[in-house]
């Protein structure tokens, strides 16, 4: 189980990191175009914020993995062992329906709405840059679901990225 989520954890932070030098990147690119060239871009301002949600979005995914999502730890400890056990599934579960009815089933729905939709600067259907939703989704969906098990077996520590 710890390599399947070694091997998802670092596809995202790889994903997560090129965003982020795009981003970087592409912010030259218009400073440059903005200020030496007298003509901006506008594709590269367009694709920097579309980056920017998918970077977002990865790193929630991250941040699932790690089980560092929002609780009230000072709540939880006041608890037997078992109630805390039962506690940190229950904010599991919480985060998997979220992710299933929120990003997975509302991400299909948005993203297939707006693959009739074109980019103003880019020319690309906009739902192309919600696939980020549903992907985001499933991904938190699994990694609650892993969380659950370690919960369940006495790992209860959060994770630290990979």
């Amino acid at each position: 189980m710890n390599t399947f989520r070694n091997g998802i954890t670092r596809i995202l932070n790889g994903l997560a990191g090129i965003s982020f030098l795009a981003m970087v990147l592409l912010t030259c690119w218009q400073v440059f175009t903005r200020y030496v060239l007298q003509n901006p871009s506008t594709w590269s301002e367009e694709l920097v914020g579309y980056l920017f949600a998918w970077m977002s979005l990865l790193g929630a995914s991250l941040v699932t993995c790690e089980r560092g999502h929002m609780n009230i730890p000072i709540i939880v400890e006041r608890f037997s062992e078992p109630i805390q056990k039962l506690l940190n599934c229950l904010g599991e579960v919480i985060a998997f329906l979220f992710s299933a009815v929120i990003l997975v089933f509302g991400g299909v729905q948005i993203t297939t709405l707006a693959m009739g939709q074109m980019t103003s600067s880019l020319g690309v259907p906009i739902g192309i840059f919600y696939i980020v939703l549903p992907l985001c989704g499933v991904l938190n969906m699994i990694y609650t679901v892993l969380n659950i098990i370690d919960i369940v077996q006495g790992r209860t520590e959060e994770k630290e990225a990979v």
